[in-house]
């Protein structure tokens, strides 16, 4: 079969819609695959975050975000880790032994820290997701035992917390306040996010 005119052209038309289809399909599928990757703020939001904690004085609490979640970073008095003997008996999971907020294991003990006087936890709690308030004044107070040594108490339906993030018993919230992996960079920089050294 020879080729006519007519032919040439039809098929010089064909390869150059078909080149133009193809740079379209390319400009089109670039942002669309693109789409699967994770945005800056992603990125962000599931990273570590380093804290600096050289200013930090006994009895201040910061509270720094990760994940999303509110992290509370406490540097506690002697009185407030003295307390924390007082109140076992009163616990209802004092050694960190529930597995529904599992607790690193350098936390699972009486101060749930690496750290005796420096404690970090979730802020948020694990009832309903309310954040609880500070209430770390010993004494009585309302909505508080008479014998209250401190700690934290839920707005939302009265659980309370001792200064280890420790739910007492016969509260709503089903388990301890969450320990989330951190490690210290050094004696004034804490990772929140991590806890080993890659």
């Amino acid at each position: 079969m020879s080729d006519t005119p007519l032919d040439s052209s039809k098929r010089t038309w064909l390869i150059a819609s078909g080149c133009a289809g193809a740079a379209g399909a390319a400009f089109t599928a670039v942002p669309f695959v693109a789409s699967f990757q994770p945005s800056e703020r992603a990125k962000a939001a599931g990273a570590p975050v380093e804290v600096d904690i050289s200013t930090l004085k006994p009895g201040e609490k910061v509270t720094v975000e990760w994940r999303g979640k509110p992290v509370w970073i406490m540097r506690r008095t002697p009185e407030q880790l003295a307390s924390l003997q007082k109140i076992e008996g009163q616990l209802a999971d004092p050694k960190s032994e529930r597995t529904a907020y599992p607790t690193p294991e350098y936390a699972k003990n009486q101060y749930r820290s690496i750290k005796p006087e420096l404690f970090v936890a979730v802020g948020i709690c694990s009832h309903l997701g309310c954040s609880p308030s500070d209430k770390l004044q010993p004494g009585p107070q309302p909505s508080l035992p008479d014998d209250w040594q401190g700690g934290f108490l839920c707005p939302c339906h009265g659980s309370t917390f001792d200064v280890a993030g420790r739910v007492f018993a016969n509260k709503p919230a089903p388990d301890n306040l969450e320990v989330p992996p951190h490690m210290y960079l050094s004696d004034s920089r804490l990772l929140i996010g991590e806890d080993k050294k890659a």
